[in-house]
């Protein structure tokens, strides 16, 4: 039964691509594949409008002005780069830790506008779709969802690593 959730699937000429074999369970591969998935669909509707996005990120009202048309430009890709390691394998770890920290700012960003009752447009999946009370409290549920699997998968490489 223990063999059910375990499987193979490598590329012999690289050993790190999907790196699904030994150890490592199908769990870890859902879980990598859901985030991943997750981040490069979100980066998607960003990079292909960037100025929708500068608006977005200034309706959250923290950003310094000066900074809003390059977090347009950067974040997309550093979710889209993030979500590809998770996918694949590649630098897995390095992407996992840039996508927990991003996570870690959505829910700061999410929680201060709820505290101080300022209605936003996420801009997660889609410009212009989220906004209201029971809108952002379900970004934050969401967001701490996916921060817990991110944490789960960093200690499970953390443990693989050590033996």
């Amino acid at each position: 039964m223990s063999n059910l959730f375990r499987f193979k699937f490598k590329d012999p000429t690289n050993p790190s691509f999907m790196d699904l074999g030994g150890q490592t369970d199908f769990f870890e591969w859902a879980l990598r594949l859901f985030l991943g998935c997750t981040f490069v669909f979100a980066s998607w509707h960003k990079i292909v409008s960037p100025d929708q996005f500068a608006t977005i990120l200034y309706g959250y009202a923290v950003f310094p002005h000066q900074i809003i048309n390059v977090l347009a430009i950067v974040i997309p890709f550093v979710e889209l780069v993030c979500g590809i390691t998770l996918i694949t394998g590649l630098l897995k770890r390095s992407g996992l830790l840039l996508i927990n920290a991003m996570l870690v700012g959505f829910i700061f960003l999410i929680s201060f506008n709820l505290i101080r009752g300022h209605e936003f447009d996420c801009g997660c999946f889609s410009l212009g779709s989220t906004k209201g009370l029971w809108a952002s409290v379900w970004l934050l549920i969401r967001d701490f969802v996916m921060l817990g699997a991110g944490i789960y998968l960093f200690r499970l490489f953390d443990k693989k690593d050590r033996g």
